[in-house]
């Protein structure tokens, strides 16, 4: 009886640390993706990067041309990450190769070698990666090829892990878990855009019920691995007929043909926000954390701003709030503004009311997307033309402006519609 009480009580013991487990909020990584280290890309750098385990840094893009390699080597501020004192894994993006690596010494070498050179240059400048990711736009049907010259890359690098990114849909290959178990520890890559039939086709980055799919599938070969989730948006082109024509993911093109018509896909905070609280508290041993895609810039347009992404790094949903503010800038002269001080990008059909008494409106004019839809003696009415108006969070916009023939107080009022 006294063994079998012992047991109970082990048992007990392991159920209640296995449960501890699961409900340990995930830990955070997140890519630095920009070729370009401008002032903005260090700034978000310094701000933000201690509030991650991991900063995965863009080093070189290999691209093919007639078998022939050609790159283009990502300009990192190694003093800025040095300076951060954080974990920095390096990533190495490898474009489609037109037919088996493996069978390429010459490509294999150039690809251990520019690796190799990578590493060698962030030591020099004071950086000690932790891993080198690979990131190849690999053929499901070349999954076995993939683990053959990955192996030799590995040689070359060891003792440092080199890693890969992976899709939802090499899961179902049989020789992805070779190629998983070769990586020891992966990155999935749940966010994606196929692309659409049509400017009315619905198409998402991220479709919570798949990724939850894809997570549960990999954590059944219980290799290590880790989810990549989006913070990022696309312009998608359509042209004329409305049948896809291109798309824009880092900047927005500007020169689309005449024509064109444009539809802005972003990751959704609140969606994204659901995924990781449901993994935080139900996932797979096998799930290590969680990696965005990628570091909010306050010049990056098609980007998160940072206090979306802070609110789920502390495991809560991102507030909105907004409202309208009326300045006087000069006798009888108000200048009308929009404020975001929440964590959201409001992105909404809004409807602005200004009120005033015992004062004519002489003039007004409305600014950015906005039109000024009423006038009269004591009311004013601005209205964005648009759902495609975005008001990012932490900014300020003013809208429009109002000249009344005496200097009175306003009151003003914004609503969704």
């Amino acid at each position: 009886m006294k063994n079998v009480g012992r047991r109970a009580c082990l048992l007990v013991l392991l159920i209640g640390k296995l449960t501890a487990v699961a409900e340990t909020p995930l830990p955070h990584q997140v890519y630095v993706w920009q070729r370009a280290w401008t002032e903005p890309v260090i700034a978000a750098v310094r701000a933000h990067a201690t509030n991650f385990s991991e900063i995965a840094v863009l080093g070189a893009e290999v691209s093919w041309k007639n078998k022939s390699p050609q790159v283009s080597r990502a300009g990192m501020d190694y003093s800025a990450l040095s300076k951060t004192h954080c974990a920095v894994g390096l990533v190495l993006r490898v474009g489609p190769y037109n037919g088996f690596l493996s069978k390429d010494k010459s490509a294999i070498n150039f690809l251990s070698s520019l690796g190799t050179a990578l590493v060698a240059e962030a030591r020099t400048n004071h950086i000690e990666p932790v891993e080198l990711q690979l990131d190849f736009d690999c053929a499901e049907s070349k999954l076995a090829d993939y683990r053959d010259w990955l192996a030799g890359l590995q040689l070359r690098l060891a003792p440092l892990p080199v890693r890969i990114t992976a899709l939802p849909s090499w899961l179902n290959s049989p020789a992805f878990t070779g190629l998983a178990m070769a990586s020891s520890n992966y990155v999935l890559q749940v966010h994606s855009l196929n692309k659409p039939a049509d400017i009315h086709a619905p198409f998402t980055l991220c479709d919570p019920a798949a990724a939850k799919r894809a997570v549960a599938q990999a954590g059944e070969i219980g290799v290590p691995f880790r989810v990549a989730l989006p913070t990022y948006a696309y312009v998608v082109a359509f042209d004329s007929a409305g049948k896809f024509s291109g798309l824009s993911a880092e900047t927005a093109r500007a020169n689309w043909p005449a024509g064109t018509q444009l539809r802005e896909l972003r990751a959704d905070p609140m969606a994204i926000s659901s995924l990781v609280q449901f993994w935080n508290t139900n996932r797979p041993p096998a799930l290590r954390g969680v990696i965005w895609y990628r570091l909010p810039v306050s010049t990056d347009n098609l980007n998160w701003r940072w206090p979306a992404l802070a609110a789920l790094l502390a495991g809560r949903e991102p507030h909105e709030k907004f409202q309208a503010v009326a300045h006087r800038t000069a006798p009888g002269l108000v200048e009308i503004s929009l404020e975001n001080t929440g964590e959201l990008d409001v992105s909404s059909r809004l409807a602005v009311e200004v009120h005033w008494s015992d004062a004519q409106l002489i003039a007004g004019d409305a600014l950015r997307d906005f039109e000024l839809l009423e006038q009269g003696n004591a009311v004013a009415k601005f209205q964005n033309k648009s759902s495609a108006y975005r008001l990012p969070a932490g900014e300020k916009q003013t809208i429009g402006w109002l000249r009344l023939d005496s200097d009175r107080q306003v009151q003003v009022e914004v609503r969704k519609f």
